[in-house]
């Protein structure tokens, strides 16, 4: 009786944590919400780069005082990056090798305000 439980269990836990609905951003990557603002995630070679907004909005949130890093898992493959701030309101880093097209990048970042999350990006 127990074993029939927990995968049911199992089953409603992976659908509600695959149920991650992103929204598309301003230059047209993946965006999730993250300690208060919106991160779009864009991915071009070996560089990663999350821009950040205003949540809901358009609105470039200055990135000069964030600290960030990015977990890339592609298979048996992971690599961490440190993100650093770029430009108005981007980070940006680069992996030692191209990144994957089914990769999974762990975003873990601190706001200028001190506030910190991590979101799951799912190419």
């Amino acid at each position: 009786m127990r074993s029939p439980l927990l995968l049911i269990a199992t089953v409603l836990f992976a659908v509600a944590v695959s149920a991650e609905e992103y929204k598309r951003g301003p230059n047209g990557g993946l965006m999730l919400d993250v300690a208060g603002v919106d991160a779009e995630l864009m991915t071009a070679g070996n560089t990663v780069t999350i821009n950040v907004f205003v949540p809901n909005t358009a609105k470039p949130v200055p990135t000069d005082r964030f600290t960030a890093a990015a977990l890339l898992v592609s298979g048996s493959n992971r690599e961490t990056i440190s993100l650093t701030p770029w430009g108005e309101n981007s980070l940006k880093g680069d992996a030692k090798n191209p990144i994957a097209p089914d990769a999974t990048i762990t975003l873990t970042i601190k706001t200028a305000e001190e506030k910190s999350g991590q979101v799951k990006f799912k190419k």
